[in-house]
C-alpha cells in the first residue's frame, strides 16, 4: 500500500477508491467529493444559557432544523460545581454536540454534517442563542475521497 505522512497525519491507502454506483450521503464542493463537512466552533464572551441543559437542547435543535437536519436523538448532562453541559443532537445526517464552561463565558461546539445538510446555516442560529462576543468557526472536510487527496491543487 502506498503511504504518505506528516507529523499529525499518516494517510494508507488499502483500496483503491471506485465509482461502484452505490448510492451514498456524500456531499460535493469544489469538485471535491467528501463524506461531510465537520465545523468546530469556539464560542467566547457567550453571554446566554451556557449552564441551561433544556436551553441549550433547544438551541443545538433549531440549529438541526435550520441546516435541514433530521434530529433523532438528543442528550445532556449538567456539571457542578460550575454548572457545566455537555449535550449532543444526534442526527439522521451526523451530529451537533456542545461542552459549556460557564465560568469562562465559553462553549465548544461540533457541527458534522453530511447529505443535503447545511452545517453552515446552524452558526447563525447557535450564534443568536448564546450571544458570543467572538465566534470563531473552522471547517475540516471529513472523509475526502482518495482520488481527490492524490490530485495537486488547482492553481488559480
Amino acid at each position: 500500500p502506498a503511504a504518505s505522512s506528516s507529523p499529525l497525519t499518516a494517510i494508507v491507502d488499502l483500496h483503491a477508491a471506485k465509482d461502484d454506483g452505490v448510492e451514498d450521503h456524500f456531499m460535493q464542493k469544489d469538485g471535491v467529493r467528501f463524506a461531510g463537512a465537520h465545523l468546530l466552533l469556539d464560542m467566547w464572551g457567550a453571554q446566554t444559557g451556557l449552564r441551561d441543559s433544556q436551553f441549550i437542547l433547544q438551541a443545538l435543535q433549531a440549529a438541526a432544523v435550520e441546516a435541514n437536519a433530521s434530529v433523532l436523538k438528543t442528550f445532556a448532562h449538567e456539571f457542578s460545581p460550575y454548572g457545566g453541559v455537555t449535550a449532543v443532537v444526534v442526527l439522521a445526517e451526523s451530529h451537533i454536540s456542545i461542552h459549556t464552561w460557564p465560568e469562562r463565558n465559553y462553549a465548544a461546539i461540533d457541527i458534522f454534517m453530511c447529505g443535503e445538510a447545511r452545517p453552515h446555516a446552524a452558526v447563525e442560529v447557535l450564534r443568536t442563542a448564546f450571544r458570543p462576543t467572538r465566534l470563531i468557526v473552522n471547517e475540516h472536510r471529513r472523509g475526502v475521497e482518495p482520488q481527490a487527496i492524490a490530485k495537486p491543487p488547482v492553481q488559480l
